[in-house]
């Protein structure tokens, strides 16, 4: 199964839910945000929500400064 991660082509081999794919890229869903194919998540929603062939996620983290 093919998906985009952050622009960059990834292959799974079965579907996976948000949190078991931020598992295996070993992020920590308390410091980012998924937008899983052009929508945005709740975080509630990241062990529900399955990732498909040919989906597209953006996981971005927010970094603080001054």
């Amino acid at each position: 199964m093919n998906i985009i991660v952050n622009g960059e082509a990834r292959s799974l081999d079965a579907p996976v839910t948000i949190s078991a794919l931020l598992e295996t890229l070993d992020v920590n869903p308390l410091t980012i945000v998924v937008e899983h194919n052009g929508t945005i998540l709740e975080r509630d929603d990241f062990g529900r929500k399955m990732v498909g062939e040919g989906d597209t996620l953006e996981l971005i983290r927010f970094v603080g400064g001054g």
